[in-house]
């Protein structure tokens, strides 16, 4: 879909007094050549349904409209609301827009757009302060509302959700994505690419969701959380929590050490641990 004549996205900040509040966590990319990159990273074709959150003044907004979504954007901010009301204007029915706080909202309301399509691309420059928890929220929705995903991230947390074994920020997060998700890294972003730049740099992830989830992702929590809050200690006493005079039985039987510690043991490792504890739980 060529791009109408716009206002540059700076004197849109300026026209609606669009300052970045930091309660928010909102710092805001500009460049069009960056947010249609980050729209690139997904295979949306014209007339998908996508969902972006956190639009702020447009920028990620602009690119989804210039590739054909049918875009719902959820934001909490009324200037930015009154900002993409404008563009909207440009864009008629092919944008909507949802004024919501994205951690209280049910996305599900929102994927009715598009050519009848139930999933709905997902598409976000995440605020920082929350980027974690709408993340396991994604990752949790049953029934899956989304086809994929495009997220921008604090790098630090980019580099637990697609860490390996071994590896000092693997954990719960690295293992609940991983299980949901074939996760991959878009690409990074220089902390001057966003108004005003954080302290930090950023890095793109893509999510597709894996066909089947191999176990029952509330019991994963519970077992990556009793390995992880004892982090240095061996496996067969921080997993006593778990599975209680069973723990070592249960550790031989997905062949994992007993001595292991929680950063050395692989996601599908920890997949079969999930599937075997209703057998030894109730032992």
């Amino acid at each position: 879909m060529s791009a109408p004549a716009l206002p540059p996205l700076r004197d849109v900040i300026d026209t609606y007094g669009l300052n970045a509040k930091k309660s928010l966590g909102q710092h805001f990319l500009l460049d069009l050549n960056i947010t249609r990159k980050i729209v690139r990273q997904l295979p949306l074709q014209p007339g998908d349904t996508a969902i972006e959150i956190g639009p702020g003044p447009g920028g990620l907004t602009r690119a989804l409209l210039e590739a054909g979504a049918c875009l719902t954007v959820v934001e909490r901010d009324r200037r930015c609301i009154e900002a993409l009301t404008d563009l909207q204007q440009h864009y008629g029915e092919n944008l909507s827009i949802t004024e919501a706080d994205a951690l209280g909202i049910d996305e599900r309301s929102l994927t009715s757009m598009g050519a009848g399509q139930s999933l709905a691309w997902l598409v976000s420059n995440l605020p920082y302060n929350i980027s974690t928890e709408l993340l396991i929220k994604w990752l949790k929705a049953s029934p899956r509302w989304w086809r994929g995903m495009a997220l921008m991230f604090q790098k630090e947390v980019a580099d637990r959700i697609i860490a390996a074994p071994g590896n000092k920020t693997y954990g719960r997060l690295s293992i609940i994505s991983q299980t949901v998700c074939d996760v991959t890294k878009g690409f990074d972003l220089p902390a001057r690419a966003f108004t005003p730049p954080p302290k930090v740099d950023s890095t793109v992830l893509v999510f597709f969701p894996l066909e089947e989830l191999e176990c029952d992702l509330s019991v994963l929590e519970r077992i990556t959380a009793a390995a992880f809050s004892q982090r240095r200690k061996m496996l067969r006493t921080s997993l006593k929590a778990i599975f209680g005079d069973n723990t070592e039985l249960a550790l031989e039987t997905a062949h994992i050490g007993p001595t292991q510690r929680a950063e050395q043991v692989s996601v599908t490792d920890y997949q079969q641990l999930t599937r075997l504890s209703e057998y030894f739980t109730a032992q």
